[in-house]
């Protein structure tokens, strides 16, 4: 079954379960729903269950499966085919909508499976384009787990690749099960609902914004997280007894990053957001950049430097000044997969980025976000922004200058580097009520393609 714009009521939260009856609704490990006893009627269910052994299967097999399978049984006469097809083409249809909170699309693909001894289907996660919520209806005799077939839900690493096993449903005679296999779970959208300002979850926006930042391989966007959202950061940012480690050497840098197993509830929450898989396509809808699978592949990836050198028009920016390598960051990383790595920082008098060779030899294409926490009464001549220059030599390509709930995006080449000016004195001038007395924080995070 094929929707859009998912906003699914019963997965406001993602440990939530439902049962009532014959009903079963559960997030865990992603968002599924068990009907025992869909079809009322055991004739019919009997009726079914011999029009469609009467069908023609076809023997599938490869790497990932092997068993018998119908054609579509779209267009089949046979009465109770018919009958099934159209209650899941039509009301089901409407009330699987309604209590998913999806918006599902007429089409519907159906057909049987046959599956006997030896027969197997590896895990996967059964996504196609355009594809919302699959549904198995099983048709099987008394069965038991010792006789295999279960339908096994894993969970995900942060990679999202499978992980463990944490639930089994066993074939169970007239049971339904429907599962999302959205690229981007229920949880994670609503994680953006519950986050972004709601202006950039606008597409004809994110169009707009594209296009500026195809021109210009920069731009600021302003306000981007909800304003009660980033008032709650912001204050448990100054509040609470988050534990900093002072980043060195200091003949390279001199500031401090965050323990991540200390940051209280909020902020932790902010820190997944910016490394969700939904914020990965978000970015890829900003910048047109491949960091998400379901963003378009370059025609021919021997001309992507080409490619990235016409986009960037020679003003491409920075490479990151931080260690994926340090205790206080947080990295992953796949063969070909979109990867992140950030830090929590807090900048003080004294703090700064130097430039350094180690950092231009092992500059790369990335895409540099900074989402600051610093007051509206910080001001430029405090220092802690962040100068763009190209490798050898003094041309300043970029200033970007720390800017309360402005999310910083740029798009670094091979040939640039970056650095935070000093923080002078003049930061701890201010008063002590100010917001950001004396310091300010922001989450810092490098993407790659």
């Amino acid at each position: 079954t094929n929707g859009t714009q998912p906003c699914p009521p019963w997965t406001t939260h993602y440990l939530c379960c439902l049962c009532a009856g014959d009903l079963e609704l559960d997030c865990h490990p992603f968002p599924h729903c068990i009907i025992k006893n869909f079809l009322g009627s055991e004739t019919f269910v009997e009726n079914l269950q011999r029009e469609l052994l009467e069908l023609n299967f076809h023997e599938k097999s490869n790497d990932l499966y092997k068993f018998k399978q119908s054609d579509d049984l779209r267009k089949r006469t046979e009465p109770h085919i018919a009958g099934l097809r159209a209650a899941l083409f039509g009301r089901f249809r409407s009330w699987l909508g309604e209590v998913l909170g999806v918006e599902l699309e007429p089409t519907v693909d159906i057909s049987c499976a046959k599956y006997e001894y030896t027969d197997v289907l590896l895990c996967h996660d059964d996504e196609l384009e355009g594809r919302r919520i699959a549904f198995i209806l099983y048709l099987v005799p008394p069965w038991q787990s010792s006789d295999g077939g279960t339908l096994d839900l894993y969970t995900t690493d942060s990679n999202f690749q499978p992980q463990s096993i944490v639930k089994s449903l066993i074939p169970s005679l007239n049971t339904l099960v429907l599962f999302e296999v959205s690229p981007v779970s229920f949880h994670q959208e609503t994680l953006l609902l519950e986050w972004v300002n709601p202006v950039y979850l606008d597409i004809s926006y994110q169009e707009q914004i594209q296009e500026e930042f195809e021109d210009s391989s920069e731009i600021q966007l302003k306000d981007f997280l909800k304003e009660e959202k980033f008032r709650e950061v912001r204050e448990a940012l100054r509040l609470t007894q988050i534990q900093w480690t002072r980043r060195g050497p200091p003949n390279k840098r001199c500031y401090e990053a965050a323990s991540l197993d200390t940051l209280p509830q909020c902020v932790s929450a902010c820190w997944e957001l910016l490394r969700s898989e939904a914020f990965f396509l978000l970015l890829s809808n900003f910048t047109g950049l491949r960091l998400h699978y379901l963003c378009p592949a370059d025609d021919d990836d021997d001309n992507k430097d080409e490619e990235r050198e016409d986009v960037l028009d020679g003003k491409a920016m920075g490479s990151s000044t931080e260690s994926p390598s340090s205790a206080n960051t947080s990295r992953e990383k796949e063969p070909s997969t979109p990867v992140c790595c950030g830090e929590l920082r807090r900048w003080s008098h004294g703090s700064y980025t130097l430039l350094h060779d180690a950092e231009a030899a092992r500059a790369e294409y990335a895409l540099d976000l900074v989402l600051p926490f610093c007051g509206a009464d910080w001001q430029s001549e405090f220092g802690g922004f962040t100068c763009y220059v190209a490798n050898e030599e003094d041309e300043e390509l970029l200033t970007v200058y720390p800017e309360d709930n402005s999310l910083a995006l740029v798009y670094r080449d091979k040939e640039t580097l970056k650095f935070v000016k000093h923080v002078n004195h003049k930061s701890s001038s201010g008063s002590a009520n100010s917001s950001t007395y004396g310091a300010f924080y922001d989450f810092s995070f490098v993407y790659y393609e």
